[in-house]
């Protein structure tokens, strides 16, 4: 399959060209920061955003199921009760 995507530079506000389902974790950080995330389903979500000094968590209080346009470098299984989440990478 040809991919006319291929040779253009990746950018935050392009669409993702990998995605990968995840659990949550307290002390794991994702094998690359995420560009973004997906709810399948809504519900709280705490993650630790790429740019954070330390481990600080930020939660998002019932978050609705849909995109959350913030770089990850972890989801908390802590405080997470949003499901069917699915990080999105370039």
């Amino acid at each position: 399959m040809k991919d006319i995507y291929a040779s253009r530079a990746p950018s935050p506000e392009g669409p993702a060209r990998r995605a990968s389902a995840l659990t949550p974790s307290d002390t794991a950080d994702l094998p690359e920061v995420a560009k973004a995330l997906f709810l399948g389903q809504g519900g709280d979500l705490t993650i630790i955003p790429a740019g954070q000094a330390g481990d600080t968590p930020v939660s998002f209080a019932a978050h609705p199921s849909g995109y959350v346009p913030i770089q990850t470098r972890r989801v908390l299984q802590t405080g997470t009760t949003a499901g069917q989440i699915v990080a999105l990478f370039d």
